[in-house]
């Protein structure tokens, strides 16, 4: 059965789509069946890697509100062993209508059950909120992994996010772990972003990824083409950065590379 890991975090702007797009095709890409979810109503994970949101008609909003299972609505992506449950637009009243639905918060955990053993990692691209649909997403993963950008105000909310992790853990999934704590847009060039580094591996210790996320003109530019940076420029910071947080994750859950 395969792990699935939440990408959140409510403070947008953070690299978080950018995060899931990639780190997602870059597990695909060592051969890792991969699936990443949607779980934006902006639904960029879908046109980052190559569809029109507005032509997709079964997506998680049908599985989180009527019930209907994932495996009827993943469809192939143009990189081996990646899939896609896609998102459309109209995941954005999903808030609303789920308040009345018996076992709300368990949603999208119902709807990915069929599917877990179907893949080695599943990927949750949560929306920059802590509302309703994620913590769909939280209750449905086995761990959190929270991209923060090398700014300023890059702990802001982040207190917030970890006291939902824990109402999650105490009411709704004892089992849900931080998976780690991602740096984003780094540039080495400003002295600011070193001392953010070093504020957050600080506060973080361990829990910190050693691979850090630069700030890289392919990796910015690769959604545009509906592409992950790594199909993009194989050979650009980007890619080879979101390639080493890969490896990194599979060190850390033990899991070897096969040859």
């Amino acid at each position: 059965m395969g792990k699935t890991i939440a990408i959140a975090n409510q403070k947008g702007g953070v690299g978080k789509t950018t995060t899931a797009i990639n780190l997602a095709a870059s597990l695909a890409v060592l051969e890792f069946k991969t699936l990443l979810v949607d779980g934006d109503p902006q639904a960029n994970s879908t046109s980052g890697l190559g569809f029109d949101p507005r032509s997709i008609d079964k997506s998680i909003y049908e599985c989180m509100v009527d019930g209907e299972e994932a495996k009827n609505h993943i469809i192939p992506t143009n990189i081996n062993f990646l899939d896609l449950l896609p998102a459309h637009v109209d995941l954005v009243g999903a808030e609303i209508e789920l308040i009345n639905i018996e076992n709300r918060e368990y949603r999208m955990r119902d709807c990915l059950i069929s599917v877990k053993d179907k893949y080695d990692f599943i990927i949750i691209d949560c929306n920059p909120s802590l509302g309703l649909i994620t913590i769909n997403a939280l209750t449905a993963s086995d761990s959190v992994l929270v991209p923060v950008q090398c700014e300023y105000f890059a702990l802001e909310g982040i207190a917030q996010l970890m006291s939902t992790i824990k109402i999650v853990q105490g009411g709704l999934n004892e089992k849900l772990e931080l998976e780690g704590v991602l740096l984003t847009m780094y540039d080495q060039r400003v002295r600011l972003c070193n001392t953010v580094v070093e504020d957050v591996r600080s506060h973080f210790q361990e829990l910190a990824f050693e691979t850090i996320i630069p700030r890289n003109i392919k990796l910015s530019e690769s959604p545009s083409f509906g592409l992950p940076v790594i199909a993009h420029d194989a050979e650009s910071k980007g890619a080879i950065s979101y390639l080493n947080l890969a490896n990194e994750l599979l060190e850390r859950n033990k899991i070897t590379v096969s040859a």
